[in-house]
């Protein structure tokens, strides 16, 4: 069985009894909030995904919210349901407006404004996660039931300025995967092997019983789950390729190990090479570093490496997109 909730993408409309959630409060800015994008690709400073700049006024509900035409949500909602949304954001507009917020100032409201709803959102997920692990319990089928909770991909909560996902920084490259399998995972433990949701229905197949089919490109997890010393792969393989679209996130190719991350502007300004154990907030670019030229051979090799294994196209990207719609080809 699955449960998808869609509730935590844009324009993060909360369910109307969590609109206050978070009132009370002021959410942590992360550290990079301001990041200026210097000493890495040039190209990274030309995105559209900065919480400061290009938010929509849909997504940010401060537009005036009598005009339907600019915030179309209220076109689904009922009379009591768009009084609650009004009630709950009105006062705070005329407040951000009254204070004629600019620069730092306004992207900080922006931010409050943006992880207070997103937040809003996700509240309800918890909640219906909640509700199916309580009929579990109820129905007594916890144990006999695996149940895996995890996403389409992660997202940028103000991280390098940023919203949505695309790029392969590590707050939109890691995704949740929370797994209970009774008499097999340890409750509590944490491993910390390189997994990716291509894994997923292979170990589902093997859950079940079922040989996985060939084509599937991932590696059934039940034996790492059983054994952390599991020879397992040294590294992940990443591909962002949907260009000229919106965000103008540049198309890129990369590996990830457990250490360093090798990131591939292929078609702007080339690699960007991150020690993650010594800059965890990918800030600066390495692979011009004489220290790190060995590295930089290494994980050029490894990405070469998975290239082949995944049989991804070639990088030209006229020779890309006709490949893409033919539904036999499957990049990971």
């Amino acid at each position: 069985l699955m449960c998808q909730h869609k509730a935590p993408h844009e324009p993060w409309t909360p369910p109307i009894k969590n609109l206050n959630n978070y009132d009370d409060v002021t959410i942590p800015e992360p550290e990079t909030l301001f990041d200026d994008y210097a000493n890495r690709s040039k190209t990274i400073k030309a995105n559209t995904t900065t919480i400061g700049n290009f938010l929509s006024a849909r997504s940010l509900k401060y537009v005036d919210p009598m005009n339907p035409q600019k915030l179309p949500d209220l076109y689904r909602m009922t009379p009591e349901q768009k009084q609650a949304w009004l009630t709950a954001y009105e006062p705070k507009n005329k407040k951000m407006f009254e204070s004629n917020l600019s620069g730092k100032d306004m992207t900080r409201w922006r931010y409050q404004r943006y992880i207070k709803d997103y937040l809003r959102c996700i509240d309800s997920i918890d909640e219906n996660v909640g509700r199916v692990l309580d009929y579990l319990e109820k129905q007594d089928l916890m144990d006999n039931t695996v149940i895996v909770y995890s996403s389409d991909q992660s997202f940028l909560l103000g991280e390098h300025g940023m919203y949505d996902k695309r790029w392969m920084f590590e707050e939109s490259l890691k995704m949740p995967f929370i797994m209970h399998w009774p008499n097999q995972t340890t409750p509590g433990s944490r491993e910390t092997q390189l997994i990716q949701n291509i894994d997923y229905a292979p170990t589902f197949c093997d859950i079940a019983g079922v040989t996985p089919p060939k084509t599937m490109q991932g590696t059934s997890l039940k034996k790492l789950l059983k054994n952390s010393e599991e020879k397992w792969r040294e590294g992940i393989y990443y591909h962002y390729y949907e260009y000229p679209n919106i965000h103008n996130v540049p198309p890129h190719e990369g590996v990830r190990t457990g250490r360093y991350k090798l990131i591939n502007f292929y078609k702007n300004d080339g690699y960007n090479l991150f020690d993650l154990e010594a800059d965890p907030n990918e800030l600066k670019d390495l692979s011009k570093n004489i220290e790190y030229q060995k590295i930089m051979k290494q994980m050029i090799q490894k990405l070469a490496k998975l290239r082949r294994q995944y049989d991804v196209p070639p990088l030209d990207l006229s020779k890309i997109e006709p490949i893409l719609r033919k539904p036999s080809i499957a990049l990971p």
